[in-house]
């Protein structure tokens, strides 16, 4: 029987295997090899992931999903908008400048940078100004040819949709989208063109956006661009397709002039099947089904799969169905196969993006043929998840009793802000305006080689602590040196900032090879949340401890705070996200007395990605939010009151959500704002924070070094609207990826800057 389905993907994991991506970028940052052989060796790596989605069995392969940076500056850059910063004049767009804009320059800031909708990934923000667009490259042309010279694929272009990027894309007036759209709709017509002329069959059209919610006026312009495009580019295959959540109303979405619509039903909460149960399915559309998990790693029940398509095919002919998952692979790392340390019951349960792509090769292949072979494959399936699902570390009676003991816990600090802000300027006597910095010190070669020499057993513990603490006695001189006024230790014991807990608590496994991209060339390796999740022993008290005792000035103790740990780990998907963070929190309870016991009364507990993990549908915020606040106040209000609580969140969008900051009850929040250009200040215009506040003053993932005149302009723009007695100065972020004289010298000039901006208010205060 001929397989009637068709099996595609939405997009590959750009890092590779081993991460060649990221090495090859830096390589040509660091000037090590020349443009030539850049992207020479980035075609090569290209090449590699579209031959092995062709040994996979996928049918519909994506082109164009990949980039040398991001997706989205792909797409600003393709269209010619480049903001005047760069004194661009209108030629071509060398790799030199894309770079720049994703990272700054000695002439110019890097553009925005912020997460993709509501995962890790983080994108370099699109600033549309008065520039006309105009097709500078026809990348998704180039990346068809590239695939069908190269692997004989016909590959299908993956384009990301106008409406979402505009609606990604600032610099100009929200009442205007509609005419900004009309500016580019005909540069998407002629990208489209070629395309068509080229022979391309199906083209995939990204429009996320959708998802988060879609006003009236804002269908009419959906509309209106692809009515446009078909009348434009007739007979042109064009599947439209969302992802991260329902698509609604799919009623009007399903009137839309493209020949398929592609939908997620692994994180729609089975919105997207009820409507289709409700409204039919159009006979003239195809029906990208999202079956298989984009963003988690864990084998799919594939019986499960199957009942759901079953039960869509009973509105959609399989002949007009495509299986896909739920979105682009990106989120997850490549390949299970080189996990040979892994428990062969937990090594089993997983996949990554090869293994989901087989995962789809089969449903084909189930769907087609009934025989022996698809058979046993999901008996092995089957198998696998079942002994995973039976590990006893997955229902810990004594973590059930304390998430169910969280009822009696108080749920505030013991004293309001107001009169804790008294106790505590008595007992830390510091300047107005303090310095300090976000938590981590740059991580050289010497200290990674160390690192690295003690996980391999070269050396013993007590030689490698010993090392920690010269690092950190240097730190601690160092800050002293610069003048900052509140310290940290330096964080040189941490690969990052939540595998190092992970590793200390119970019920996290890790990888060895399971990287997935955050931005540009940064990779992580989330930790897998793979069971019940509880407190060992202290895991930062030796490292803060031993900081504090070198100086009189105070030194903030360094912890993730439970819903970082949590957006940033793969998590096991039997709980709801909101029990693991009561778990997790609970931890991190015992770890926060910990360091108090021990004499560390300023901790930070950072949540960077708290914004991260807000739902894309307005009306599941609220839920979100109170059950996230709620799991940073279990680790944080036991606390005395003159026990100073710092948090840190960085790169998103916080200007909807300034009271749920609020609500979390530290005593200092740490924001992002260089990067954004200080635009999260217009925030506190409209409304009042009342607790101490510090808004980053310069970029640290940029390599330039800000002028003092630059910091003290970002400061003075916030003091505008900010109480200089509530506000802090600091960094955007921690400066573990920056070099140790580039730090200095940007260190240097912020404390150069609070002084001037200390002496003005002064001046301010007298009058």
């Amino acid at each position: 029987m001929t397989n009637k389905v068709k099996v595609s993907n939405l997009g590959y994991p750009r890092i590779g295997k081993n991460r060649e991506w990221k090495k090859t970028l830096e390589a040509y940052w660091q000037g090590k090899i020349n443009e030539e052989q850049f992207r020479s060796e980035m075609a090569a790596i290209q090449l590699q992931h579209l031959k092995t989605q062709q040994e996979a069995g996928i049918e519909l392969i994506p082109v164009n999903d990949f980039t040398f940076y991001d997706h989205v500056l792909d797409t600003a850059v393709m269209f010619g908008i480049v903001p005047p910063r760069y004194t661009y004049d209108g030629g071509d767009i060398g790799i030199d400048l894309y770079f720049a804009m994703a990272r700054g320059n000695a002439e110019a800031t890097a553009c925005e940078m912020t997460k993709w909708f509501n995962t890790n990934y983080h994108y370099i923000v699109p600033e549309i100004g008065t520039q006309t667009p105009r097709l500078t490259e026809n990348k998704p042309l180039a990346a068809y040819r590239f695939a069908k010279s190269q692997a004989g694929i016909e590959g299908k272009p993956v384009l990301l949709g106008l409406y979402t990027f505009l609606k990604l894309s600032k610099g100009y007036a929200a009442a205007d989208i509609a005419k900004i759209a009309a500016r580019f709709v005909p540069v998407y017509v002629q990208l489209l063109q070629e395309l068509k002329q080229e022979g391309v069959s199906w083209v995939q059209i990204d429009e996320p956006a959708i998802v988060t919610g879609i006003s009236k006026e804002e269908l009419t312009l959906l509309n209106s661009i692809y009515t446009e495009i078909a009348g434009s580019v007739p007979g042109l295959n064009i599947i439209l397709q969302t992802y991260f959540e329902a698509a609604e109303p799919l009623e009007a979405l399903l009137e839309l002039p493209v020949q398929g619509l592609g939908l997620d039903f692994v994180h729609d909460g089975g919105a997207n099947l009820a409507s289709i149960e409700r409204l039919g399915w159009p006979k003239d559309k195809w029906l990208g089904a999202g079956i298989i998990d984009g963003r988690n790693i864990w084998r799919s029940d594939l019986d499960a799969k199957l009942q759901l398509v079953e039960k869509l095919s009973v509105h959609v002919p399989l002949d007009r169905l495509i299986l896909q998952p739920s979105c682009s692979l990106l989120h997850v790392p490549v390949t299970v196969q080189g996990e040979v340390k892994l428990k062969a019951t937990v090594k089993n349960a997983l996949a990554f993006a090869d293994e989901k792509l087989a995962e789809l090769s089969l449903l084909g292949a189930a769907l087609a043929d009934k025989g022996e072979a698809s058979k046993a494959a999901l008996a092995a399936s089957r198998e696998a998840i079942a002994a995973f699902r039976a590990l006893p570390e997955r229902g810990r009676k004594d973590v059930a009793e304390q998430v169910l003991a969280l009822a009696a816990l108080p749920d505030q600090r013991s004293l309001p802000f107001a009169e804790r802000l008294k106790v505590q300027q008595e007992k830390w006597q510091l300047p107005l305006l303090p310095t300090t910095t976000i938590g981590s010190f740059p991580q050289t070669v010497e200290v990674r080689q160390a690192r690295l020499k003690w996980r391999k057993g070269v050396w013993n513990q007590e030689r490698y602590d010993g090392f920690v603490r010269e690092q950190i006695a240097d730190a601690i001189t160092f800050q002293e040196k610069l003048g900052l006024d509140v310290l940290v230790h330096g964080e040189f014991e941490r690969t990052d900032m939540v595998e190092f807990f992970g590793e200390k608590l119970d019920g996290y496994l890790f990888t060895s090879n399971g990287w997935v991209q955050s931005y540009g060339s940064r990779c992580v390796k989330p930790p897998v949340i793979y069971a019940d999740v509880a407190f060992i022993q202290p895991m930062t008290v030796k490292e803060s401890v031993y900081a504090q005792s070198l100086t009189k000035l105070p030194v903030k103790g360094m912890l993730t705070g439970p819903v970082t740990i949590l957006n940033w780990s793969f998590v096991r998907d039997d709980l709801s996200r909101e029990e693991v963070a009561n778990q997790i929190a609970l931890a991190l309870r015992h770890e926060v007395k910990a360091l108090e016991d021990a004499g560390i009364e300023m901790i930070q507990v950072d949540e960077p990605a708290i914004r991260e993990g807000l739902p894309l549908k307005a009306e599941d915020r609220e839920h979100y939010l109170n059950w996230a606040v709620k799991s940073f106040r279990v680790a944080t209000n036991h606390v005395k009151a003159t026990t100073q609580i710092h948090t840190h969140m960085c790169y998103s969008e916080f200007n909807d959500m300034i009271d749920s900051i609020s609500a979390m009850d530290a005593d200092v929040i740490s924001i992002e704002t260089s990067r954004s250009h200080g635009e999260l200040i217009i925030s506190f215009e409209e409304q009042a924070y009342d607790k101490g506040i510090g808004l980053g003053v310069y970029d640290i993932h940029s390599p330039r070094v800000p002028a003092v005149e630059e910091m003290t302009a970002n400061i003075d723009r916030a003091l505008r609207v900010l109480d200089p007695e509530q506000f802090w100065i600091n960094p955007d972020c921690g400066l573990k990826t920056r070099g140790w004289q580039e730090t200095e010298d940007a260190l240097r000039n912020m404390v150069r800057a609070a002084a001037i901006a200390r002496e003005k208010s002064g001046v301010i205060a007298s009058k």
